[in-house]
């Protein structure tokens, strides 16, 4: 039997999305579940389109300040990678909560490109005056996802 998760993703305190997933794994720390596309019709961010039929494979850690999400179309073909900067994920009672921190990372299939994303957003968040310690936790975990997607096993490294 398939263990099921409602995964909640809030933002500054408010849930922004909310959606079921399927466990494929939990090691304690590190736990990752399987969910389609979960927003309505297509988002299309320029360089890479979201869109029902895609599937995430979404890995979330309870002890680091980011989420890893493969993003593989509906024929099975992996799109790339979108890195979320959050607070560390808490599971409890079938649920996973993050809260993202605004800042993100994408980086393509193919490796051509790091994308690092929202950094004005994170900047005019206020985080940086309300909650520095989390502030310097976000910037920390960009750098590092950043890091290890330059580097030659890049970010499926994470996930093994």
């Amino acid at each position: 039997m398939t263990t099921r998760w409602t995964v909640t993703l809030t933002k500054a305190g408010r849930t922004k999305i909310s959606y079921p997933a399927a466990q494929v794994s939990d090691d304690g720390d590190r736990i990752s579940v399987r969910a389609p596309w979960a927003a309505d019709g297509v988002k299309d961010f320029g360089f890479v389109r979201f869109e029902p039929g895609d599937v995430f494979v979404e890995h979330f850690w309870r002890t680091r300040w980011y989420a890893v999400k493969e993003v593989w179309s509906g024929a099975g073909i992996l799109k790339g990678w979108y890195c979320d900067v959050t607070r560390p994920a808490v599971v409890r009672g079938g649920e996973i909560v993050v809260d993202d921190l605004d800042l993100d990372l994408w980086v393509p299939a193919d490796r051509a490109s790091v994308l690092r994303l929202d950094e004005d957003e994170f900047a005019a968040s206020g985080l940086a005056a309300s909650d520095p310690e989390a502030a310097a936790q976000a910037v920390r975990a960009l750098d590092a996802l950043d890091d290890q997607a330059r580097s030659a096993p890049g970010l499926a490294a994470l996930l093994v």
